[in-house]
């Protein structure tokens, strides 16, 4: 009787623990629907949710092996309510081609071009913009320094039309563009911005937009640098400046989002979103900023979709557009010039 009843004790733990792991893959699925300023617990969850989908997909093993049939269906039915969030990361599709009708637009954000000052780097990215034949490429991270943001010849044979926004955004286009607006958020370095093209006798406004980061690499590399001084670092105060810094970034990355929708909401020609969001997919971010658009990846992506090169391999960087467009292909390039990967799309408007 002891083993039995220590056997069912165990099996009722698991139990809880499915139905507990089920509870919160449920509010991570919609922890970003509601902003994070007072929320972010729920918030928080959006950000493990690969780790609760992967830990239901273990317990849909252990329940088949145990041949708990009727308890099998809790984590079978939140692994499927979770894939329209699995492909915003994964597309089992191929790659389409190109077509004669599209634009292509790129997103990178260069980082400064790692500050060199001969400027090497900003030419071998031109370099790939011709070869992808990229019509509009968004920037950040721009650096004066080192790049060509002065329009000079290199640059202005093949993007004739550029566009500045504050100190390091930059819009380049093949087509006219008629106006610009720099987009500032309050007490932060980050911005965005908005270029108003010319394309074929068609009004597109392109936004271009780097929202607040995490600091998650900055909280590491301080308490790097407190080591190598042989001053200690609690784990606990570590952990506690991670979670400060991503809790700060989600709050203050849900009002610039909201600012930079509010001016897509408002605008009056169909609109292409892209940038350095700083956020994941299903956050509160992403969601503001995707409203009524379409995500170019879902729509037309092929594979896994990362675009950040460091330490976490996850997808921060967008492009989106009005419903009223359609997308061709979707994909990024393996540079390696800076901690994120450039981002490509064909539209045909």
């Amino acid at each position: 009787m002891g083993k039995l009843a220590v056997f069912k004790y165990g099996r009722l733990m698991m139990l809880i623990f499915q139905l507990v792991l089920s509870i919160f893959t449920f509010v991570g699925l919609f922890g970003g629907n509601v902003t994070p300023v007072g929320n972010t617990a729920n918030a928080m969850l959006v950000y493990v949710l690969p780790l609760l989908i992967a830990l239901n997909l273990l317990m849909i093993i252990y329940w088949a092996f145990t041949r708990k049939w009727y308890i099998l269906a809790i984590p079978v039915i939140t692994v499927l309510s979770c894939i329209p969030y699995m492909l915003t990361l994964v597309q089992p599709r191929p790659l389409s081609d190109d077509s004669p009708k599209a634009i292509k637009i790129a997103t990178y954000n260069v980082a400064m071009f790692g500050r060199e000052t001969n400027g090497f780097i900003a030419q071998d990215i031109l370099a790939e913009m011709k070869r992808q034949n990229v019509d509009i490429c968004c920037l950040q991270e721009y650096s004066d320094q080192s790049g060509d943001k002065k329009n000079s010849d290199s640059y202005k044979e093949y993007f004739p039309y550029m566009a500045e926004g504050r100190h390091d955004m930059v819009v380049y286009s093949k087509y006219p563009i008629k106006d610009s607006k720099t987009i500032d958020f309050e007490e932060t370095n980050n911005s965005a911005m908005w270029a108003l093209l010319d394309v074929k006798g068609k009004k597109v406004k392109v936004f271009n937009v780097h929202l607040e980061t995490t600091g998650f690499n900055r909280t590491l590399h301080v308490a790097g640098k407190m080591e190598m001084k042989g001053q200690n670092v609690e784990k606990n105060a570590l952990l506690r400046a991670i979670y400060g810094n991503y809790t700060f970034g989600m709050m203050v990355r849900s009002g610039q989002a909201q600012i930079v929708a509010n001016e897509v909401r408002n605008a009056n020609e169909p609109c292409i979103l892209c940038g350095d969001f700083n956020d994941v997919p299903y956050s509160y971010t992403y969601n503001a900023l995707l409203g009524n658009m379409v995500d170019g990846f879902k729509e037309c992506g092929s594979g896994w979709m990362y675009t950040y090169r460091g330490r976490k391999a996850v997808r921060i960087d967008y492009i989106f557009h009005d419903e009223g467009m359609t997308g061709v292909n979707y994909y990024k390039v393996p540079l390696t010039y800076s901690d994120h990967l450039p981002v490509f799309m064909s539209i045909e408007l």
